[in-house]
């Protein structure tokens, strides 16, 4: 079971692309290779796959990459399924992750994540979830997003570690902005999300 991620950035015309393009080629690259496993194309649109457990992590990831830039944020689309055929670019492999993945990037409207696996209940379960994390999420300051995409990327280390790697005063700003960004109410929906994954499986 893998997971396709479609994703494009909104106002991308606002802040000059040199600034967030690498930004975002850097989280890319963490988990995956290019053109193989993700391609940037249209200047400002994006697809990648990755194991359908680690998906939603790093769709995170990727909203508090652009969040850091106040006038941006970024649309994306996950699709869960089977892979048939894995071309040299990931824009040219199919299959039903990808066609989820495409389907429901269709449906997205203003919703800035949306997810569509082969299971009906596991749709609408998601959907309602994403719909309350994402009042915070959309709403994440560039520095609530910079602190979350550390902590995100570094689970293992504490407050004031944080703290010190993002030379910030102290240990309290930085619990006080995990706090505003809902980042305890992320983590638990992203271990949730790992337990109805297995679950399908």
């Amino acid at each position: 079971m893998k997971a396709v991620i479609t994703g494009d950035i909104i106002n991308s015309r606002k802040v000059a692309s040199a600034l967030w393009l690498e930004d975002l080629k850097v989280v890319l690259n963490a988990y995956g290779n290019e053109p193989k496993d993700w391609e940037i194309y249209r200047g400002d649109s994006f697809q990648m796959v990755v194991e359908a457990m680690d998906v939603l992590e790093i769709a995170f990831i990727i909203k508090a990459t652009i969040k850091q830039y106040k006038e941006l944020d970024v649309r994306m689309a996950i699709g869960l399924g089977t892979i048939d055929y894995i071309a040299d670019k990931v824009t040219e492999s199919n299959g039903v992750a990808f066609i989820n993945s495409g389907e429901c990037f269709e449906e997205l409207k203003k919703q800035t994540l949306g997810i569509q696996t082969p299971w009906e209940e596991f749709n609408k379960s998601f959907a309602i979830i994403f719909s309350f994390v994402l009042m915070v999420a959309d709403n994440w300051t560039s520095t609530s997003a910079e602190i979350l995409k550390k902590a995100l990327e570094n689970p293992e280390i504490n407050q004031n570690q944080l703290a010190i790697a993002l030379n910030r005063k102290s240990q309290s700003s930085i619990s006080a902005s995990l706090k505003r960004a809902g980042y305890e109410e992320l983590k638990n929906m992203i271990v949730f999300y790992k337990q109805e994954i297995k679950k399908q499986w």
